[in-house]
């Protein structure tokens, strides 16, 4: 919480200074007959005026210097907070000037400690003020950063609490303090604060947990939506993820809802983060098939992999024989982890070596079933 000169240590530094009584002197010496009251009122004036200019160069500087600074670095979080924080910081140092220029005025010492308050108040709401701006200024900014370099959109509403609990934190901290300033007797409110955070945390401990853990996942970001990722036996494509529930569409086409929680606690594989996905599967050749068209095999799969897009082959090996045919074991990658675009290529590549059997005359055997495997 803010500390500054309250009025008592103000009225010491006058004191000495003792620019009202220099002022009413210099009026008398000329032949000027004033009341103590009338240098003092000069002397406010003046530290006010003071307090004015120190301001307005301030301000200039902010806006002729910092803001151009700024304007120069490769972030805008800079900008914003200059331009967030330069007015507050101009009425902070105006009310500086008002506070000095109240402590000239000795009509007011019999209320030093009622002027005090005032200003501690006024002081305390402008920084919880500043701190709340700041705080919004840098999370809004955190988070557009976040989407923009990891194309993940956000759910508006989570950026909100986050930024008003943060700010409810301050103001708290803030109205305490300003109870300490009037010396009300903070136990019993810090202990029913404790009891009453503690009955509302055990009522929402469920709400809290989602809340929470919708935070998580989007500073940790083990995924964004878009993103194919596998929660416990269920794989689909991530849509949504609100403040309590996160939204999959399934394979299937339905849409699961599953609470963030659950999400936050379960081991999630994200098939979307792969830079390319490892496919296996199995061919089977006919037995009819000659020996030279068997030994040709491996290439033609070779040469089928390599002519589609976004294919890299890796080996094709004769692993098995036996009375219903020859089996081949066939790896290749894709150059994406996108599920749905391995669907694709994976269709084209099953489609074209399909065509190129029927061309060289190769039969598949039982009944051309395939099987495959992805990881």
């Amino acid at each position: 919480m803010p500390t500054c000169l309250n009025i008592n240590q103000l009225c010491m530094i006058e004191n000495s200074i003792s620019l009202s009584e220099t002022i009413n002197n210099l009026l008398r010496q000329n032949g000027i007959v004033v009341s103590t009251i009338f240098g003092e009122i000069l002397a406010a004036l003046a530290f006010f005026s003071l307090t004015l200019i120190i301001g307005f160069i301030v301000y200039y500087f902010f806006e002729h210097y910092l803001t151009k600074w700024a304007e120069k670095t490769s972030t805008t979080l800079d900008d914003e907070l200059i331009r967030g924080i330069k007015l507050p910081i101009y009425a902070f140092i105006i009310l500086v000037g008002a506070l000095m220029a109240v402590a000239q005025l000795s009509s007011l010492n019999p209320y030093g400690i009622q002027v005090n308050q005032i200003f501690y108040v006024a002081e305390t709401l402008l920084v919880i003020f500043i701190i709340a701006r700041i705080i919004r200024i840098f999370f809004t900014w955190s988070a557009q950063r976040v989407t923009k370099k990891h194309k993940v959109v956000m759910d508006d509403r989570i950026l909100k609490v986050l930024i008003r609990f943060l700010q409810a934190i301050a103001i708290i901290l803030g109205i305490v303090y300003i109870l300490h300033v009037f010396n009300v007797n903070l136990t019993g409110i810090i202990v029913g604060l404790g009891i009453g955070g503690i009955a509302v945390a055990l009522a929402l401990q469920n709400i809290l947990s989602d809340l929470f853990s919708a935070f998580t996942i989007f500073f940790d970001r083990p995924f964004v939506i878009g993103d194919y990722i596998v929660v416990g036996p269920y794989g689909g494509t991530v849509t949504k993820v609100g403040l309590k529930s996160t939204r999959i569409q399934l394979l299937a086409g339905e849409e699961m809802i599953i609470s963030n929680h659950e999400v936050s606690a379960e081991k999630i594989r994200n098939l979307q983060k792969m830079p390319k996905r490892r496919v296996e599967f199995n061919i089977r050749a006919a037995p009819e098939v000659g020996l030279d068209k068997l030994k040709k095999i491996p290439l033609i799969l070779k040469e089928t992999i390599e002519d589609c897009k976004q294919t890299c082959f890796d080996m094709v090996h004769l692993r098995e024989v036996d009375p219903v045919g020859y089996i081949f074991e066939v790896v290749y990658y894709i150059n994406s982890g996108d599920y749905k675009q391995f669907l694709d290529i994976h269709d084209k590549v099953l489609y074209a070596i399909t065509e190129r059997f029927k061309k060289e005359g190769i039969e598949f055997g039982f009944s051309g079933k395939t099987n495959q495997q992805t990881t």
